[in-house]
């Protein structure tokens, strides 16, 4: 199936459908009983599950922290290839925000994408990808 606005978000069916409702059932279920039954040991329960709740959000974060990080360098490169001589000089202002954004546009409409944006300080991810009309599919993300 091709990749465009309407179906590229990332779903890992593993993470987001079993993992992450597991560890919330878990965190709930502790939360009854320690309601139910009050115990040190129920206690300590809601906390440990608590704690693995926030390790799969936290390792989820971090995991998209470091790819935001390598789209930025990755499309601050292609930039310097791509945009006129004008725009390049600008490259450094683009926010996180319109590069994670914009590393869909296609080569041959990335540069007046990328003056736009600049020019109508645009920032909004979604709203930026929707302007998108040449998808360039990306499916190596985390």
């Amino acid at each position: 199936m091709a990749q465009n606005f309407q179906n590229h978000a990332k779903y890992v069916p593993v993470f987001h459908f079993f993992v992450l409702p597991v560890l919330a059932f878990n965190l709930v279920w502790a939360i009854f009983r320690v309601v139910r039954a009050p115990s040190g040991g129920s206690v300590e329960t809601v906390v440990v599950a608590l704690a693995l709740v926030l390790l799969a959000l936290y390792a989820r974060m971090f995991a998209l922290a470091v790819q935001d990080r390598l789209i930025r360098l990755e499309m601050q490169l292609r930039m310097q290839g791509v945009l006129p001589l004008d725009l390049q000089p600008r490259i450094p202002e683009f926010t996180m925000n319109q590069l994670v954004a914009l590393r869909f546009a296609s080569d041959a409409e990335l540069p007046a994408l990328a003056g736009k944006v600049l020019g109508e300080n645009l920032n909004d991810r979604k709203t930026i990808k929707r302007m998108i009309q040449n998808w360039q599919a990306d499916h190596l993300r985390a």
